[in-house]
Order: structure tokens, then C-alpha cells, then sequence
């Protein structure tokens, strides 16, 4: 084994994610327009139509989903990768949205308690390490009342197609980690959160969750 080899095998999980990504970001933007046309198509304007107030945006990439917020939100984002960040810097300035953006990962987030009203993660938790710690997180820092909304692809309904996704997993998880039969629903209501909205699109393999912190 090459000392570089070894190296990525002594790393963290959440290293492993902000070297995986900061090597994406140069084209992610290409590649992922191409999935929300025909995966994901309307999520973003979902995602935007119920943030309200305070917002903080997980793992907000290159801030796909800065054009869709409410001209009158206070927005917050953070992103694992500085790469990804920068290009998020770019796009804010681009849209005139003042926007704070902050390198953190999202299994620590660095913020007080209870000081969002809305925390958005937008097709992420498909990759965070472990997403029981981040929903975790994201309900310490929202508010009573305040809302979680989530977009993400999950293991599908129909066995065929889960099962073609369990078999692309098992090199997409190792090499990026990339799971594709994760589901959410579950941990959002563990973590107890109350369920307002909640629909499976795309022979069930995408996930669009409202859910709201108990006041």
C-alpha cells in the first residue's frame, strides 16, 4: 500500500466526504443539472415554497437552491466542502442574495440551539456518514415549531429497481460514499419530529419530507 493509500485509509469518514467533493465540485453543477430534469425535476421550488424565516441550508453544495428562497428569508448555509463553498460564494453574489455561508459538517453543526426557524438538506443525506447524527443536529438547532425539509433519493418501493440500487451501491458507498437505499422517514420521526408532509416520487426512489420540530 502507497503511503497516499494509506493516508485515505487513516482519514474520517467526514475527510473522506470533503476530498470526494472538493474533486466534484469542478463539475457538479453539468452533472447534477442533468438528474433534476429528470429525477428530481420540481424539488427545489418545493423546497423553497415552505422556508420561512430563518433559514440554514445543510450541506448546501454549490447553492443549487439559493434562486428559490423567499426574497425576505434570513439565510444560512453550510457546506463540508470548501470547493463547493466558493462556488455557492459566486452564485450568491451572482443573484444578489446576502447569504452566510460557513465550512462545518453536519454532524457538528456550530450553532446555538434553537436558532433557525427552517432547516432545509437538499439531496445530501444520501452521503453524510451518519445521517442519524445530522437529523439529530438539525433538530438541536431549530426552533419550537420551526420546520425540517428534506430532498433525497432513497431506496426505492418497487423490489427490482431496489434491488438494482443495492447492487450500485456497493461501489458507490465505498468509492464516495453514495448510498442509494437509505431511507429517511423513519429517522426524521425517531428524532421526533411531527410528519406535515411527506411523498415518494419516481417508482419510490425520491423523497420529498415536511416535517415540523413539536413547539
Amino acid at each position: 500500500m502507497t503511503s497516499t493509500a494509506k493516508a485515505r485509509t487513516c482519514q474520517t469518514p467526514a475527510a473522506r466526504q470533503k476530498r470526494v467533493w472538493d474533486k466534484t465540485a469542478p463539475g457538479y453543477d453539468r452533472q447534477i443539472a442533468f438528474f433534476e430534469k429528470i429525477w428530481f425535476s420540481g424539488g427545489r421550488e418545493w423546497l423553497g415554497e415552505r422556508a420561512r424565516g430563518r433559514v440554514l441550508e445543510v450541506a448546501i453544495g454549490t447553492g443549487r437552491n439559493l434562486p428559490y428562497y423567499p426574497a425576505d428569508a434570513a439565510l444560512t448555509g453550510v457546506e463540508l466542502s470548501p470547493a463547493m463553498l466558493a462556488i455557492a460564494r459566486q452564485r450568491a453574489a451572482g443573484l444578489g442574495r446576502e447569504v452566510s455561508l460557513r465550512e462545518a459538517d453536519a454532524e457538528h453543526l456550530p450553532f446555538d440551539d434553537a436558532l433557525f426557524d427552517t432547516v432545509v438538506c437538499a439531496l445530501s443525506l444520501c452521503t453524510i456518514p451518519s445521517p442519524v447524527a445530522a437529523i439529530g443536529e438539525m433538530r438541536r438547532v431549530l426552533g419550537p415549531g420551526g420546520r425540517l425539509l428534506l430532498l433525497d433519493h432513497i431506496g426505492s418501493t418497487w423490489p427490482p429497481v431496489y434491488a438494482a440500487q443495492w447492487l450500485v451501491e456497493r461501489i458507490t458507498a465505498r468509492a464516495a460514499g453514495e448510498h442509494f437505499t437509505r431511507r429517511q422517514l423513519s429517522l426524521v420521526k425517531a428524532a421526533g419530529f411531527q410528519i406535515v408532509e411527506s411523498e415518494r416520487l419516481k417508482a419510490g426512489t425520491v423523497e420529498r419530507i415536511h416535517a415540523v420540530r413539536p413547539a
